[in-house]
């Protein structure tokens, strides 16, 4: 309850310092109280502990921990020390200080409880002395009495389950209407734009149709050639890419399954087409240096890299499919003008 080793070393050579004139002066005087003595069950009280010394005296109040006591005569566990509160300075007069110590503090169970009577040590040059107050202090503890048999336990009521209001969605419904509204107005704007310019709405979820097997191949050609694989000794991917692309274009252009054929089958099927001789001697002679290459491991010269990329190309060029020229409408042809052909005819005379 008393401090501990440190401040107990502090007050000995604090004594020590001071002993000829302490030895002058008498002794510290000591006074408690407990305000209120009479607390309910969780309430707070205060301790105060009084010390009247000399100046030049040295003393050193009560440190509690934070439960008190080893049983419920002596304070026990039921009671706590919430807070410390510094030594304040009542008063002076002449040489002797008046000095308080305030401790805040609960009680936990019902009883009564003792403190004791309350003690400060006190060193001297000599000895180290414990100072008690003059009383032994109490503190009583009531709790609340609850008569079990004159009132019922009930349920924990359930969850009340209340009407809906208008004004609980309101604001959300007002919110959707104004936004359909925007969304049916723009729809509605989309559609007169896609009209004016010969459109449906439907035409905008409508899929691009796939672009005609020549366009991509000679696309697809481009970009082979533009990559310069043969200039880095990549012959292989260079006539491997010639070769998958113009299978491709037979696929899509002829409906051969050329990607699955081997040369001399794609040979035999290109003579059932309508194509002329010369494009297909270009296809057979691509199709048979790609395969040196692929499987041969042949080394073509620059002049015969080019060549194929431009047999390839013109091969495409020549069987791709020709578009019909329509014929004009009443409407594409020019209108007859009697008054336009006399003024001609007057100009020259």
């Amino acid at each position: 309850m008393i401090g501990n080793l440190k401040h107990t070393i502090i007050l000995l050579c604090a004594a020590y310092c001071v002993a000829p004139v302490a030895a002058q002066s008498g002794r510290p005087t000591v006074t408690a109280r407990i305000s209120p003595d009479s607390i309910m069950i969780g309430d707070r009280f205060t301790l105060e502990i009084d010390v009247e010394r000399d100046q030049v005296q040295v003393v050193e109040f009560p440190h509690f921990d934070k439960s008190i006591g080893d049983d419920k005569q002596q304070g026990g566990q039921s009671i706590e020390c919430i807070e410390e509160l510094p030594v304040d300075t009542l008063a002076i007069e002449g040489r002797r200080l008046r000095l308080r110590k305030r401790y805040t503090m609960a009680a936990f169970d019902e009883g009564v409880y003792s403190f004791g009577r309350a003690q400060v040590l006190y060193a001297d040059k000599n000895i180290i002395d414990t100072i008690y107050a003059a009383d032994s202090l109490r503190i009583a503890v009531a709790t609340f009495q609850i008569d079990s048999t004159s009132h019922a336990i009930f349920d924990i009521k359930p969850q009340r389950k209340m009407p809906l209001r208008f004004g609980e969605f309101s604001g959300y419904l007002l919110w959707g209407l104004l936004i359909l509204a925007i969304l049916v107005l723009g729809a509605w704007g989309l559609a007169v734009w896609l009209h004016k310019h010969g459109r449906k709405l439907a035409d905008i979820f409508r899929p691009a149709p796939p672009l005609p097997p020549h366009i991509v191949a000679i696309a697809a050609l481009e970009k082979l050639h533009n990559e310069k694989l043969w200039q880095s000794n990549r012959h292989k991917q260079y006539y491997s890419g010639l070769s998958d692309i113009l299978r491709t274009y037979l696929a899509g252009r002829y409906d051969v399954g050329a990607m699955e054929m081997a040369t001399d089958e794609i040979v035999d099927a290109v003579k059932g087409l309508d194509m002329p001789q010369k494009s297909a001697m270009d296809l057979v002679s691509v199709l048979r240096e790609s395969d040196l290459v692929k499987f041969a491991k042949a080394m073509p010269e620059a002049t015969e890299n080019e060549d194929a990329y431009h047999k390839a190309y013109y091969f495409v060029e020549e069987t791709k499919p020709v578009e019909e020229p329509t014929e004009p409408t009443d409407e594409d042809a020019p209108t007859h003008n009697p008054d336009a052909t006399v003024k001609r005819k007057e100009g020259a005379r």
